[in-house]
């Protein structure tokens, strides 16, 4: 049986495999060691505050406000998401 024909263009040059690796990353310094334990503590911390305004009945963190205890919650969790998204 014959063996088919190797394409010249299928084998990549050690240079092109070079540009090929550097990605999109290659530029971008790594977050502090702190980012990603404070993001997540942000989302645990927005978790907790929704979490304790259902149970306490809207009495608890802040009563006097009512739903708006709910944006806080949220809103404390969307900057420990943000948070993560922008982590390297």
């Amino acid at each position: 049986m014959a063996e088919s024909r190797k394409s010249s263009k299928s084998r990549v040059s050690n240079a092109d495999e070079s540009e090929l690796n550097a990605g999109w990353s290659a530029g971008m310094t790594p977050s502090p060691r702190w980012w990603a334990p404070v993001s997540v503590t942000l989302m645990i911390l927005g978790l907790l505050y929704i979490i304790v305004y259902y149970i306490s009945g809207a009495h608890y963190p802040i009563g006097a406000i009512g739903n708006w205890n709910l944006a806080i919650g949220v809103g404390v969790a969307m900057v420990g998401f943000l948070m993560l998204l922008r982590w390297k």
